[in-house]
């Protein structure tokens, strides 16, 4: 846990000067900028301590060791499949939504429909097929 507590507490220490530099900039004028950025940095602060807090429960992790090899980490990472055409139409799909956004409802509705049915296909495609589970 130690790699994700100094990442996010570098980037809470990133947050403390740029909201001092907002703050100045905008003269302590503009409320919701300088209140979104003191609770970015927060919330920053708060979950490099739960990380922090975390990790000195638990044994380093292989990832934690800087010595430490790529074999030490092993198990299994999830199935894959080996080449999929589905995230193809499922972007297209999408695109077609975002086109009825700016079009009309009813390219949306197109678009919906074309996503459900690539969603379905994605979710299936490895209980069939020449890479079935």
């Amino acid at each position: 846990m130690r790699v994700e507590t100094k990442l996010f507490i570098y980037l809470f220490i990133f947050f403390v000067p740029v909201t001092l530099i907002y703050g100045f900039w905008s003269q302590w004028q503009e409320p919701i900028g300088v209140t979104a950025l003191i609770l970015t940095g927060a919330l920053f602060a708060l979950s490099g301590f739960y990380f922090w807090m975390t990790g000195k429960k638990l044994p380093l992790r292989p990832e934690d060791n800087v010595t430490g090899e790529i074999a030490e980490q092993e198990g299994n990472y999830g199935y894959f499949v080996a080449s999929s055409w589905t995230p193809l139409w499922l972007a297209g799909s999408s695109a077609i939504m975002f086109l009825g956004l700016a079009v009309g409802w009813w390219v949306f509705i197109i678009g919906a429909a074309f996503a459900i049915v690539a969603v379905c296909l994605w979710v299936f495609e490895s209980f069939s097929g020449e890479y079935s589970i």
